[in-house]
């Protein structure tokens, strides 16, 4: 964050509403049967229908209406039973049918929220609409090569479903709309409706930006920033465009409502044209298509199939679970990760919810991560909650059950029998541990001097050297227990 960006907070109160243009994991485009999928060799993916011959006809995708109405369902919009598509119309090279079938007069969805960390902030939808999206423009040739002043068109993309979702202008910093999108990202992986691949252009960005005198009521001028591709790029466009509009307002000037795109490498907004008003579209209803009937009955069965939103998930894992927030937080990062969290617990009702946290938030990942795996590698469960249990019943240290995950990884081996085989079971009789015991006593006579003397943190190093000796197998709290009754007694003279 910016000093200059700082200061202008203190004097300017921001309002800021997102538009967020969803690709939905459909695997056909909304109006006809070509395939959806990204990295396809150019124009490969179309047909008529997409590409807008005379005397093709749309058929919409009903798939894609449910996945669009599961996204409204998920926010707390009020779906509509009988929205309305309508063509949207403008020239542009990317559009081979000089028009866009979207929505406009009756949107699927309306209403909504989504809220945020700060206690009581909650961000109004104020739209959820369906609609196609258009081509890609080419500056580059095929392998990255300049273009001479020529640009290259790719329809593949003309026609994948997706929802524009647009929010009220209830953000108030950069900070909070990079939350916003961050939390909605999550949802689109909780309910499948979309994989919100920023890099792929499943998920893009505009922010409508303005400012107006703290404490003031009437909103100013919108800005409206296009085509922001990563959460930090959305932070760091609307940072620049906030503190670029105070500049031009303190120095007497009036800010315009034009359309800016960013550029990330120079880290500021920069004029694209004037903004466009709804009535330039000239919006008028699609005559080849009806209107999307979404009965009662069909609204049931996909609210009845919603997973638990992230933000009320990770409420759950903190108050009915007393995990602590950042585990209830990293559990909940994905809806795979919660799943198996949860089924790991079921499958043990001696586990405290909080050991299982710690456990897959430092092992299960870390092995996930050297192993360059997703979660559904990992261990079953079941057997996760048997190595844990081991733990629990002292059978192994965390140093040996760490071993044992990593041994039965890939096989069909139980916890029990890799712990046998590799020789890990945890030594707990009194015999073998005083063994260890003296060992280190006869090594390391100056701490445990320093022991007798009251220096307790010494106690660490001694126990460190008896799980040593021990190869990782000792009980290291018995361990403990045996130096503390030994030294807490100086030995008898001539010992």
């Amino acid at each position: 964050m910016s000093p200059r960006y700082t200061a202008v907070m203190l004097a300017w109160e921001p309002a800021i509403g997102l538009e967020v243009h969803v690709h939905l994991a459909t695997r056909s485009k909304l109006f006809c049967r070509c395939a959806n999928r990204f990295g396809a060799r150019a124009n490969s993916l179309v047909c008529p229908v997409c590409l807008g011959y005379p005397g093709a006809l749309p058929v919409l995708n009903e798939r894609a209406v449910d996945l669009a109405a599961t996204l409204a369902l998920a926010l707390g919009c009020e779906v509509d039973v009988n929205s309305e598509l309508a063509r949207k119309n403008y020239f542009y090279p990317d559009l081979p049918k000089g028009y866009q079938i979207s929505q406009f007069d009756r949107p699927l969805a309306t209403g909504g929220a989504l809220p945020l960390d700060a206690p009581g902030r909650s961000i109004r939808m104020h739209r959820l609409q369906l609609e196609e999206d258009a081509g890609k423009l080419l500056h580059e040739a095929p392998g990255g090569a300049p273009l001479a002043g020529i640009s290259l068109v790719d329809f593949n993309r003309c026609g994948v479903p997706l929802v524009e979702i647009v929010t009220e202008p209830d953000l108030r910093s950069a900070a909070e709309a990079e939350e916003l999108l961050r939390s909605l990202h999550q949802l689109l992986l909780y309910t499948r409706a979309s994989d919100g691949n920023m890099e792929e252009g499943s998920l893009r960005c505009d922010a409508n930006v303005s400012i107006r005198r703290a404490g003031e009521s009437r909103l100013g001028v919108k800005v409206e920033v296009k085509n922001l591709n990563s959460f930090r790029h959305v932070a760091r466009a609307i940072e620049h465009e906030i503190a670029r509009q105070a500049a031009v307002l303190e120095s007497g000037g009036a800010v315009e409502q034009e359309t800016r795109g960013f550029d990330e490498n120079a880290g500021g907004t920069y004029l694209m044209r004037g903004k466009e008003e709804a009535h330039d579209y000239r919006y008028l209803p699609d005559p080849d298509l009806p209107r999307i009937a979404v009965s009662p009955e069909r609204l049931l069965r996909i609210r009845r199939q919603l997973p638990e939103t992230p933000w009320a998930r990770r409420r759950r894992f903190s108050e009915a679970l007393a995990l602590h927030d950042a585990d209830a937080r990293a559990l909940t990062a994905s809806r795979d990760l919660a799943d198996y969290f949860e089924a790991t617990l079921a499958a043990s009702a001696v586990l405290a919810p909080r050991a299982v946290a710690n456990w897959i938030r430092n092992e299960t990942l870390r092995e996930l991560k050297e192993r360059d795996q997703e979660i559904h590698h990992a261990l079953a469960p079941a057997r996760l909650a048997g190595l844990l249990r081991l733990i629990e019943d002292a059978t192994l240290s965390l140093v040996a059950a760490r071993a044992v995950q990593s041994a039965i990884w890939e096989g069909a081996e139980s916890p029990a029998e890799a712990s046998r085989r590799l020789g890990l079971v945890q030594v707990r009789d009194d015999a073998t541990l005083t063994t260890w015991v003296d060992e280190v006593e006869r090594d390391f006579p100056h701490q445990v001097e320093e022991l007798r003397s009251g220096k307790i943190q010494v106690l660490g190093f001694l126990t460190g050297q008896i799980m040593k000796r021990s190869g990782g197998r000792a009980d290291a709290k018995r361990a403990q227990e045996l130096l503390r009754t030994r030294l807490a007694t100086p030995p008898e003279p001539g010992a």
